[in-house]
């Protein structure tokens, strides 16, 4: 549970350990498990969560049950299924972060894909996803707002829209639901992990094995509060499986494929360093220095010039796919290597060849 939905929670109702938010993408939706008291008259539940949920309308709630997302005794319900005493009740309800104002800004994106219930955009690195402290406009969102009114459709992206998000300086690929449908249908998928999605890192170092797991809890850095850290003892923080796979190494970094087991804030980020292979030019997490290779003026002269031909955190979500809410079909899109780190990579492989 987030400071940003307790004020929706009835806390007679509720206990607080059946609260679970998939942390990478947190404040999007939330998961609540729910006892009907033993004194309940039967009463239709898209009423009784209504009354549960006093700022959900009732549309979203009747579009939760048909994305499958309100579960009765284990089994998906309907709106019009009549709650009993002792009923166990999941929901898992979407909600982006709510912002007063939205302003459409003509910023251009490379939309890959779109129809009437979503659209997937390989993001820039350097955009922020959603207006904030600090970012009030100039987001993805501020740009879509702007795509939809020029297309003539209703955008209420402060209600619906983002099912996940990627760092400002993580590039590739997200798609974002253009109906209230879409949002519950698509949410589940991301809080249960179903969907298909590979990340491409460079990191400091040669990785010594091909393939491999970092598995260790992710927490709040105990002296560097903008820093995630990795509890392998598990004392503190939140358990976190990544699986990577080396791509190919360049003697002094190596580019590798990760895949999320769990989706903890900074997961690739944080694992990697703890491993002793952080993030190519990842200034939060000192990996914006020469942390490998020899201490000679030509190579510190070199890597200063790859940091700036990229000059970001080395991280794109390479791949995503998902079911589609309407259609049921699995869709799958590839982003390829964005031009920052594919210089990256051209300059370090002429460095080694030389």
């Amino acid at each position: 549970m987030t400071e940003d939905n307790e004020d929706f929670l009835d806390e007679e109702l509720l206990d607080p350990g059946n609260v679970d938010i998939d942390e990478e993408n947190k404040g999007l939706y939330e998961h609540v498990n729910i006892t009907v008291d033993g004194k309940q008259e039967p009463l239709r539940i898209d009423k009784f969560l209504l009354n549960f949920r006093q700022n959900s309308s009732r549309n979203k709630i009747s579009q939760t049950c048909r994305a499958g997302n309100v579960v009765v005794n284990g089994n998906p319900v309907k709106q019009n299924y009549r709650v009993k005493p002792g009923d166990q009740i999941s929901l898992l309800l979407a909600h982006p972060p709510r912002l007063n104002v939205i302003i459409p800004q003509d910023i251009p994106i490379n939309i890959v894909y779109e129809d009437d219930d979503l659209v997937v955009v390989d993001k820039d690195p350097g955009m922020v996803v959603h207006p904030g402290f600090g970012n009030w406009d100039g987001t993805l969102v501020n740009a879509l707002a702007f795509h939809f009114d020029k297309k003539g459709e209703k955008s209420d992206l402060d209600r619906v829209g983002l099912v996940h998000r990627i760092d400002k300086d993580t590039s590739g690929l997200l798609v974002i639901a253009k109906n209230e449908y879409a949002l519950s249908f698509l949410a589940k998928q991301f809080f249960e992990r179903k969907t298909k999605r590979l990340y491409w890192a460079f990191v400091w170092g040669n990785v010594k094995e091909d393939e491999g797991t970092i598995t260790g809890h992710i927490g709040r850095h105990p002296k560097n509060r903008m820093q995630m850290y990795t509890y392998v003892d598990g004392s503190a923080g939140k358990h976190a499986v990544t699986h990577y796979k080396v791509l190919e190494r360049f003697k002094y970094m190596t580019w590798v494929e990760c895949k999320l087991e769990t989706g903890r804030t900074h997961q690739i980020r944080a694992h990697f360093k703890h491993i002793g292979h952080t993030l190519f030019n990842d200034e939060r997490y000192e990996g914006n220095v020469a942390l490998r290779g020899v201490n000679l003026p030509k190579y510190k002269h070199f890597v200063k010039n790859v940091f700036e031909i990229l000059p970001r955190h080395a991280l794109h979500a390479h791949t995503l796919g998902f079911i589609h809410p309407t259609t049921k079909k699995e869709l799958y899109f590839e982003s390829p290597m964005p031009q920052d780190m594919t210089d990256a990579v051209k300059k370090w492989r002429n460095y080694l060849e030389n």
